[in-house]
């Protein structure tokens, strides 16, 4: 008696080899992807523009990252790592006897505006309409947030207090803000106004010093 057919059934992606030459070439994808993404944003960087710019052929991008989902995940994790590096080597680099806050201040807006922190603010700015890439993001920035005692934001003011997180939440949320903000005359000077005012805040909130009024005379 013949046997009726049965469907095949979809089988999922099969993963990349863990091979130096696919780790390059996976280096290679997410760097273009990085690169892409800063200049023509998260949308025109699509998987075959990524893929061209790459020196890839679309099947070479698929066994890689077989969906955009998958391209997503990896670039979160790859810019995260880099970002994270960046971070470390800021939070080290304090000069002795240099403020603390002010130091942290400085490095933050500085790193802000590096290759992979744009590339990540790119994501975040798709991830308002596009619940997949906000899914992804999800767990980096919760890191991020915690703050970790290695990374140059835990320096705004160590402690659980609500005062000093204040100060910490002040000073980075204003620098993400200005990062993004379209100042159309003046940028550098209205920019270094606010940041040195910010300064002023911090150094209030932290109860440092003897500074009493945001505003330098």
């Amino acid at each position: 008696m013949v046997q009726p057919l049965r469907p095949l059934l979809p089988t999922a992606p099969r993963p990349a080899k863990d091979t130096p030459k696919s780790r390059r070439t996976r280096n290679r994808i997410l760097d273009h992807a990085a690169r892409l993404i800063r200049e023509i944003g998260y949308l025109a960087a699509n998987n075959a523009v990524i893929a061209e710019a790459a020196g890839l052929t679309r099947g070479a991008m698929l066994y890689h990252f077989p969906t955009r989902e998958s391209l997503v995940a990896g670039l979160v994790e790859h810019l995260s790592a880099q970002s994270d590096a960046l971070f470390v080597d800021a939070a080290r680099a304090r000069a002795p006897g240099a403020d603390v806050a002010e130091h942290a201040i400085d490095a933050y807006w500085h790193l802000l505006h590096s290759p992979p922190v744009i590339a990540l603010r790119e994501l975040h700015t798709a991830a308002r309409t596009d619940p997949m890439v906000r899914e992804r993001l999800a767990e980096a920035n919760a890191a991020f947030d915690r703050a970790e005692p290695e990374s140059v934001m835990a320096l705004f003011q160590p402690g659980l207090t609500p005062r000093s997180q204040a100060a910490r939440d002040m000073a980075r949320f204003l620098l993400e803000g200005l990062a993004n903000a379209d100042l159309t005359y003046n940028s550098e000077v209205r920019a270094k106004r606010l940041i040195e005012m910010l300064k002023r805040v911090v150094h209030v909130l932290n109860r440092k010093g003897d500074v009493s009024d945001i505003w330098p005379d």
